[in-house]
């Protein structure tokens, strides 16, 4: 208790008086019994927000696919490993052009030099774009 309050009560010390044990007890039963419930409804809203900023963000996603014979740009490894570091700027961010050789499942293709010469370790979509000539 405040020492204003002694001066000046406020409500919930006025009401003290007339709240009884039984009272106390049985509102606080209620408000656990509706604690369930207001779980759920935050459950329900953080999924439905969820599905929002899921949307929102797949407007701006661009799925390749790419089929055998198609020409690639591969992704230089050199200037990613350089941004976390000090990056160089002037060096290329894509090497290429490729020429996929092989598809496999799951977004993983084989790639060829131009020449025909084949590379040896095959590449993940996310490292590879479209070449446009």
């Amino acid at each position: 208790m405040l020492p204003l309050e002694i001066e000046i009560p406020s409500l919930q010390i006025t009401l003290q008086d007339y709240i009884t044990d039984e009272v106390a007890h049985q509102t606080r039963l209620d408000q656990l019994l509706l604690l369930d419930e207001k779980r759920v409804n935050v459950l329900e809203h953080m999924h439905t927000y969820q599905i929002c900023i899921k949307q929102s963000f797949d407007k701006k996603v661009k799925i390749y696919k790419f089929n055998i014979g198609y020409l690639v740009l591969k992704e230089n490894q050199q200037t990613s490993q350089m941004k976390r570091q000090l990056r160089d700027k002037f060096a290329p961010h894509w090497l290429g052009p490729y020429i996929i050789k092989r598809k496999f499942g799951s977004g993983v293709y084989h790639l060829a030099y131009l020449e025909g010469n084949e590379e040896h370790a095959p590449i993940n979509i996310m490292h590879l774009h479209p070449f446009y000539s």
